[in-house]
């Protein structure tokens, strides 16, 4: 038995998802459901906008506005949420405020204890009695003998003018005089040389020329510089030695140029040394430097110090630390200011409890209070602590009431009318599962 093979006749317009017509007519109602639901859109933007045009849309929204953070409001908190979130309040106060400053300094010399030895005649050196750099001596003590031809010469001048002074002594005043000023002269310069004294008077007495004359410490103290030898040549103005008085020395450290109004001649520091730990000296500033490194910023302060058994060496490092106390000022605990970086910004509890923000000028500072140059008076009561969640409060209540006046953002659903009744929930959109492509299930075969 033969069956007919079926045959099934194809419209060219067909397609494999189709017929074209059928699929030209589903893209364009999706194309008028979009077009309806744009229309649907402005209808409710021309009227959530009312009668204030977009002019006033636009002054609602101005993206050239300060930050939230300059545009705080009052807070207004019950007492439960300030315990919640930790508010307490302290009064504004008029005191000096007291901080302490320290700085690094270094051990130096004191200047107006250092003596340079300078021979005043041309002359050699006969022999070195101190020979090393850091040796100590005592006031008096023999440094070096010296042979110079002019202190030959002067001293024979000398002798020669005392025995004209007794062979004119019976003869004319004129005379008398014109000899004692030749010895008075001699002996004059010799003085003026250096040349100690007892040995002028010995040579005066004894009538012998000495041929080399011994120089002497001026001072006590620590031989810190030399420069000669034995048998060198010295000229008259050359610096031999340099002798260092080390019983009383200085510390001269660098303050910083915020610090330097609290810094005065005459205040009490406290200097500890990394070299001997617990030893700590107690001065005063002597001198405050008129000048400022530009590069530190910063300017020298000296203070003075006593050294018994000059354990302080020249050179050793230092810390030193004063209490710089200010006049009575208005100043607040650090906590109760939030610095936003271009002001700074405290909140002020009205007579209604409500926490006002103000705007405040800083001055100087300790670790704990600051001083307010403008922006409050003592005696008012400011937020010491939670200041940042007060602001944040702050910050937000302004950041809500700027966005009610912006178009789209009204978030409460107009009143009924009396009588109407509540519109019916939408209906959900059809299935379309005839559109081209959309097929989710297996190929069906389409009736003949």
């Amino acid at each position: 038995m033969s069956h007919p093979t079926a045959t099934h006749s194809r419209d060219p317009a067909d397609t494999p998802f189709g017929p074209r017509t059928g699929a030209r007519r589903r893209v364009l109602l999706a194309l008028g459901a979009g077009v309806g639901l744009a229309a649907i859109a402005v209808a409710v933007y021309l009227v959530a906008r009312g009668p204030g045009g977009a002019g006033s849309a636009a002054g609602g929204h101005n993206h050239g506005a300060a930050p939230v953070t300059d545009s705080a409001m009052p807070v207004s908190l019950s007492d439960t949420d300030r315990r919640r979130i930790g508010v307490t309040f302290v009064r504004a106060e008029r005191s000096a405020l007291e901080r302490q400053v320290r700085t690094v300094a270094q051990v130096t010399y004191d200047e107006t204890r250092m003596k340079q030895v300078v021979p005043r005649i041309d002359g050699y050196v006969e022999q070195l009695y101190v020979n090393a750099t850091g040796q100590p001596v005592v006031q008096g003590q023999p440094l070096f003998a010296i042979y110079s031809p002019m202190l030959v010469t002067t001293q024979q001048e000398m002798l020669l003018a005392k025995r004209l002074t007794e062979q004119v002594a019976g003869g004319t005043p004129d005379a008398v005089q014109g000899a004692a000023s030749l010895l008075e002269s001699a002996r004059t310069r010799l003085l003026n040389w250096e040349v100690p004294p007892d040995v002028v008077a010995r040579v005066l007495n004894t009538g012998a020329v000495e041929r080399t004359i011994t120089l002497r410490s001026p001072v006590s103290g620590i031989v810190s510089a030399k420069s000669v030898l034995a048998g060198q040549r010295l000229m008259a103005g050359e610096v031999v030695y340099q002798i260092v008085d080390l019983s009383r020395v200085w510390i001269e450290g660098e303050v910083f140029e915020p610090d330097l109004p609290a810094v005065h001649a005459g205040q009490r520091v406290t200097a500890e040394f990394p070299a001997l730990p617990g030893d700590q000296r107690s001065g005063r500033i002597t001198y405050v430097y008129p000048t400022l490194n530009p590069e530190t910023r910063t300017a020298r302060v000296r203070v003075e110090l006593v050294n018994p058994g000059l354990r302080l060496k020249p050179g050793m490092y230092a810390t030193f630390h004063f209490a710089a106390l200010t006049e009575p000022v208005v100043n607040i605990p650090r906590s109760a200011v939030l610095v936003t970086g271009r002001r700074a910004l405290i909140f002020v509890r009205d007579s209604a409890g409500t926490l006002v923000p103000r705007e405040v000028s800083l001055g100087r500072g300790t670790d704990d209070r600051i001083e307010i140059l403008s922006g409050l008076r003592e005696g008012e009561t400011v937020v010491a602590s939670a200041t940042f969640l007060v602001d944040a409060e702050s910050n937000l209540g302004s950041a809500l009431g700027g966005m009610a006046n912006m178009p789209g953002m009204e978030i409460t659903t107009p009143p009924q009318k009396q009588g109407q009744q509540q519109a019916p929930p939408a209906a959900p959109a059809p299935a379309m599962p005839d559109m081209p492509g959309m097929t989710h299930g297996g190929d069906t075969a389409r009736p003949e």
